[in-house]
């Protein structure tokens, strides 16, 4: 008994951990990939287009 909780309890809430550290990773993954929008060279645009706005 660990803080008054039961290893049942305990086991209950390691998915909704897991969970929330999984969500967090993915949130930090895309605020890092927003970097490089619009960067690729296979989804760029042509050469001479730079008076339009990014597609985003």
């Amino acid at each position: 008994m660990v803080l008054g909780l039961d290893k049942r309890a305990l086991w209950g809430a390691l998915p909704l951990l897991g969970f929330a550290i999984g969500h967090f990773l993915d949130k930090k993954e895309t605020e890092r990939m927003t970097m490089f929008r619009d960067k690729s060279a296979l989804y760029g645009r042509p050469v001479g287009n730079e008076d339009k706005a990014p597609s985003w």
